[in-house]
């Protein structure tokens, strides 16, 4: 069993790349890091940093085991919260944390004002790690591989639709048919949305699909790039509502049965007491719908 003293010690010691720097974030005595160092090293069986006279490197062993150590933390730290009536820890993938979820939030902030809401958006990949190790309570995920230990329920299912500038050859269609789409190269967002497996079963196996090139790494980059008139993407439709309003972006739904993408709500079994207020709440209210006249 690894000794959560001597995580923390690995923790100062890596941030602070000096004994002395560990010893006065952690308020103990440079003996003592040393020691809790020496411990954990005999334990992982390498060695964890390379000392010299100027500071302290990590290995490449102490960095493979760094995501591990800060998540062993945050565990603990949930784990003794979720004793104690802390803060609810509500993670979202990129996308739904951006475009989606305030809404939700403020409503339930207004009907659960004694209880605090922390809000973590990463990527999909990383929110649905964090939850699988309890360091979250509730997710709301572009896409669920059905991990033990958890509960899924679909949330909502959000349009797709193509973005292109002003002027653009398509901009004047009302629809983009699925020949059209498996023309097109789309500029790529930002990975592990499980937007390529969306477009597989779109295109239904077919060998003829859109091209995905330069991966911008989000949804923020990707309408800038097509504002700019370096490409065409698939985005939600509620990520370009303001954009499509102003006539900055054109927003063109796929021909029926047209394009969404599911999203989900996820909790673990073991955070059921603790999110089951939020769980309702969010898969009570009504989904946000935007008016028509919007995507085109």
């Amino acid at each position: 069993m690894l000794n959560l003293v001597w995580v923390r010690s690995f923790l100062a010691l890596v941030d602070r790349k000096s004994f002395q720097g560990a010893a006065e974030l952690l308020y103990i005595a440079q003996p003592t890091v040393s020691l809790h160092i020496q411990k954990l090293e005999e334990q992982l069986g390498v060695p964890l940093f390379h000392r010299s006279r100027s500071g302290c490197e990590p290995t490449r062993e102490a960095l493979n085991f760094l995501p591990y150590a800060q998540s062993i933390i945050r565990v603990n730290e949930r784990a003794i919260a979720s004793v104690r009536g802390g803060p609810l820890r509500l993670g979202a993938s990129s996308n739904i944390g951006i475009y989606l979820l305030q809404p939700y939030l403020r409503s339930f902030l207004d009907k659960q004002i004694a209880r605090e809401v922390e809000v973590v958006i990463d990527r999909n990949p990383t929110i649905a790690e964090r939850l699988e190790n309890g360091e979250i309570d509730v997710a709301l995920m572009e896409w669920w591989d059905g991990r033990a230990g958890c509960e899924a329920q679909l949330w909502r299912s959000e349009p797709v639709v193509v973005i292109v500038p002003p002027g653009h050859p398509l901009a004047e269609q009302t629809v983009v048919s699925r020949s059209e789409l498996s023309e097109m190269e789309l500029l790529g967002g930002e990975p592990g949305t499980g937007t390529g497996r969306l477009l597989a079963r779109y295109f239904g196996g077919a060998a003829k699909m859109p091209r995905v090139s330069r991966q911008l790494g989000s949804t923020e980059a990707v309408k800038q790039a097509v504002k700019a008139g370096l490409g065409v993407s698939l985005v939600f439709a509620s990520a370009v509502s303001d954009e499509v309003r102003s006539g900055r972006l054109v927003a063109i739904p796929l021909a029926s049965p047209g394009l969404s993408k599911d999203l989900f709500i996820v909790w673990g079994r073991t955070q059921a007491g603790a999110a089951e207020g939020l769980v309702e709440h969010l898969l009570e209210v009504p989904s946000v719908k935007e008016p028509q006249h919007a995507l085109v």
